[in-house]
């Protein structure tokens, strides 16, 4: 494993607690609970889910922190999902169905296993630096779980919110908007048939963005992603590794590797749901 010091080890971490978190959008349990709040559909039950930290928010502080979302996507389901559930009710709501979902993939582990997965994950993420990461801040301030499993997956979620800010705050340096950089990862390893509907863009928004890439010399004029594009977006990559790296500095490298054992069994099963062109971007890496 990657040394503490090498902001490498914050993305081999990654990939060990994300899995965890994302049950929250793959399992049917986690979509069942949000129905049985009232929240039908799936982008109901991911807004509302996502969001209710924030509280009763309407739409522009969740389309300025998500990112990625066409502002119009984001405003057919905020403010009105909280006539259909209290932010309190969506957030019962998505613990509930997550740990469901985390039931069916760890029954076969002991309880002690658990618990100490959940110690140490829960020690990582006390560590979080939450200025700046408002998504990271909030489910930070949300109180611990009171089974393993509870608070296993709320702390891998302020972990991965809290990453995910730091994401953003790299990706606000290059100068790119939401729908650039979508188009821009879709010309290299991501796929826009997937994306773009998934995140509510017009065909005419992605054609303008992909002709501004060229302009601004991340893309080639045959739509080829350039060395500056391949170069600017490594340094986005490192640039969130280094911002995540904390939490496994103060945890230190006996325990992180500890971690680490732990969640590998954990994170294999739950990343059977995953689908290969997720949007959360694990398509590519395995748990080691």
């Amino acid at each position: 494993m990657a040394a503490l010091e090498d902001p490498g080890l914050a993305r081999v971490m990654w990939t060990h607690f994300e899995p965890v978190h994302a049950v929250t959008y793959f399992h049917p349990r986690a979509r069942a609970a949000y129905e049985a709040v009232g929240l039908r559909g799936y982008w109901r039950g991911y807004f509302a889910g996502r969001a209710a930290p924030l509280g009763p928010t309407p739409a522009p502080p969740v389309i300025a922190a998500f990112f990625s979302f066409a502002p119009r996507m984001v405003a057919r389901a905020l403010p009105s999902v909280w006539r259909l559930a209290t932010p309190e009710e969506a957030l019962r709501a998505r613990l509930t169905g997550a740990v469901q979902a985390l039931a069916e993939f760890t029954y076969e582990l002991p309880e002690a296993h658990l618990v100490e997965a959940a110690e140490l994950l829960e020690a990582a993420a006390g560590q979080v630096e939450t200025a700046g990461r408002v998504l990271g801040a909030v489910n930070a301030a949300l109180p611990a779980g009171e089974y393993p499993l509870a608070r296993l997956w709320q702390a891998a979620t302020t972990l991965r919110e809290n990453r995910g800010d730091g994401h953003v705050a790299a990706l606000v340096t290059t100068g790119l908007d939401p729908v650039e950089v979508l188009a821009w990862r879709c010309r290299v390893d991501q796929s826009r048939e997937f994306h773009q509907p998934a995140r509510g863009w017009t065909d005419e928004e992605w054609a303008a963005a992909e002709e501004r890439l060229v302009a601004r010399g991340w893309l080639t004029a045959e739509w080829e992603p350039t060395a500056y594009g391949s170069e600017a977006f490594r340094a986005v990559e490192e640039a969130t590794d280094r911002a995540a790296a904390g939490p496994w500095r103060a945890l230190g490298a006996e325990r992180t590797e500890r971690l680490r054992e732990l969640l590998e069994p954990i994170a294999r099963r739950c990343r059977t749901i995953i689908p290969r062109q997720s949007p959360i971007g694990l398509s590519a890496a395995r748990p080691s």
